[in-house]
């Protein structure tokens, strides 16, 4: 049965075009308003507001809690301190990627950790008897709003004034409408941006709490289209489109290593580190024996050369910010097919086509020339693109 969220009160009438998608078993919406080019720009311009409910969420306590994380996740956990977060990826015994999420670290003893897909087995598995820690799914605990875009501060801190002080990545509680509430600088935008965790039951108190403050100054509830636009041009990883977990792919053509998502940052030291993660071992041996097969990396698509090729069609070049989330191949210039790209999109933020791409290691250097393969007037042509270092949007705010 198709749930809905605890916000759904609220989503639903503001749904103008009854467009809905499934997610984790709720529904949440497509897109509210007749474009979802309007909800882009209000994230970018001014804010729009989001329901992350969907994700799944799980809490680790005990006095083992940090050493057991520290011995699954790919990024050390003992790093954070309470009241901070960090975006995290967990692989299997052979070094592939399972899935990614974030840590929020809540005391000595608990953490919570977010995910697209259900874990929990996954990970209870890997419990032994002496490791001291419970493991709980509390999905359905919370409601979560997520605020995104250059006043989401100021907008906030008119109902919490802690928000003024949050670091990026920080996490701190709060109350809102009378609620208590926690509050993280984090989001799937890449711009500045917050969420707002509240009991289920109080969902709708702390909805018209953070709706009200935002009447009057260009805010928009936005979907997944809005969401998937902004991320790719942030360079965020979606599950099943830029990698598949290592959990149900078919095959290693479907699986992807650390670094070979461009996630290799996470694991700095991993050759010399003593922490011992699942995976690491395999990590270690890609790294020594330089067998990563790619590297995920942005595309800027060169506009001349793509004006050009639909001018001599007797076409007007399209500029459509519509995210294509398939495969599209990537060719050398001698016509051998080197990759693909796995995300496209024409970006109104940097007037480019733009897209998400596994190319050669050796093609991975920003400014890397390739030439990506679009379908004109029915048939395919190649247009030249130029490697770009990952987010392609990246302003100061996000983390000022």
């Amino acid at each position: 049965m198709i749930r809905t969220t605890p916000f759904h009160e609220r989503t639903g009438p503001l749904n103008e075009t009854g467009l809905w998608s499934h997610w984790a078993g709720h529904l949440v919406a497509e897109k509210y308003s007749l474009s979802e080019k309007f909800e882009y720009f209000a994230v970018r311009n001014a804010a729009g507001i989001f329901d992350t409910s969907p994700l799944f969420k799980y809490r680790f306590t005990g006095p083992g809690a940090e050493r057991f994380l520290a011995g699954v996740l790919g990024r050390d956990p003992r790093t954070l301190a309470p009241g901070q977060a960090q975006y995290t990826i967990w692989c299997d015994d052979r070094g592939f990627v399972v899935e990614d999420g974030v840590l929020l670290r809540h005391g000595p003893r608990e953490f919570v950790l977010t995910a697209a897909e259900p874990n929990l087995a996954w990970f209870r598995d890997l419990v032994r008897r002496d490791d001291e820690v419970e493991i709980e799914d509390v999905s359905d605990a919370y409601a979560v709003l997520a605020l995104q875009g250059p006043r989401s501060r100021g907008l906030l801190a008119t109902l919490e004034p802690v928000v003024e002080r949050l670091a990026y990545f920080g996490v701190t509680p709060g109350t809102i409408a009378g609620r208590e509430v926690t509050i993280s600088r984090t989001g799937y935008t890449g711009d500045l941006g917050y969420e707002v965790w509240a009991n289920a039951a109080d969902a709708l108190p702390v909805w018209d709490a953070v709706w009200e403050a935002t009447r009057g100054h260009g805010v928009l509830p936005f979907g997944l289209q809005a969401l998937y636009m902004t991320r790719i041009e942030a360079g965020l990883l979606l599950l099943d489109v830029d990698f598949a977990s290592s959990r149900f792919a078919w095959t290693d053509a479907d699986r992807a290593t650390p670094h070979e998502l461009g996630l290799g940052w996470m694991l700095r030291g991993v050759q010399t580190d003593e922490r011992a993660f699942v995976g690491r071992d395999a990590i270690r041996r890609e790294l020594a024996a330089g067998t990563s097969r790619f590297r995920l990396t942005g595309l800027v698509v060169d506009w001349q050369g793509w004006d050009r090729v639909h001018d001599e069609a007797g076409l007007i070049p399209p500029k459509d910010h519509t995210p294509v989330q398939e495969e599209m191949y990537v060719y050398d210039d001698d016509g051998a097919q080197v990759g693909y790209a796995t995300s496209f999109m024409y970006s109104p933020m940097l007037q480019r086509h733009v897209a998400l791409a596994r190319v050669p290691v050796a093609s991975a250097a920003p400014g890397s020339r390739v030439n990506i393969e679009i379908p004109v007037s029915h048939r395919y042509v190649h247009v030249a693109a130029y490697t770009a270092r990952l987010p392609l949007w990246n302003p100061e705010r996000k983390t000022a």
